[in-house]
């Protein structure tokens, strides 16, 4: 007897609800929405693992990323739902009718509260949910004093006899973020 505990074998009708639900447009469309939020934010995760990645390149990363994810949520949600649908068809999984009443769940369309269409559903509940997610997790991380404080602390940098030194950065530095500490 194995110490381990194995895991039970599906059954057909396991195996048959598993095939359904990834063969299914919500989950098409989720995968396609996933892989476009990845590769825009993808740049910022590999420049975060170099260490030799310089705070001024990663900060402009940080604003460059913010800047693509809020473009995507505003122009590119016809696209995505064209290519969603152009998978759908080649692999021959079934395409929803955007405009039909979206009923959440498996109960009955009679006791949800709202009628929504299929496209607000996907549209509004899952593409720009996840969109604002995405940039709302890009803000916490990346606060806006906290990236200015990160800009201009190079300037403060002894290496390369003050190679970066720049008199405007240290008076700004001062000033914005440690103004009781010095004076005129």
């Amino acid at each position: 007897m194995s110490s381990m505990m194995e895991p039970p074998l599906l059954n057909r009708a396991d195996a048959d609800g598993v095939y359904n639900k990834i063969t299914s447009f919500e989950f098409v469309f989720i995968l396609h929405l996933m892989r476009d939020i990845m590769g825009t934010t993808n740049d910022i995760c590999q420049a975060s693992q170099h260490k030799s990645q310089d705070i001024f390149n990663a900060m402009h990363l940080v604003s460059t990323t913010k800047a693509l994810v809020q473009k995507y949520r505003e122009d590119e949600w016809i696209p995505l739902l064209e290519n969603v649908q152009l998978f759908c068809g080649k692999y021959d999984i079934d395409i929803l009718d955007m405009s039909a009443r979206y009923t959440s769940g498996r109960g009955r369309a009679c006791h949800q509260r709202d009628h929504i269409t299929i496209e607000h559903h996907f549209r509004v509940d899952i593409f720009t949910i996840i969109c604002d997610s995405q940039l709302q997790e890009l803000d916490n991380r990346f606060k806006e004093d906290v990236m200015e404080l990160l800009i201009l602390s190079p300037a403060l940098d002894p290496r390369d006899d003050y190679s970066s030194f720049k008199i405007e950065d240290i008076i700004k530095l001062a000033n914005q973020f440690y103004p009781n500490d010095f004076t005129e």
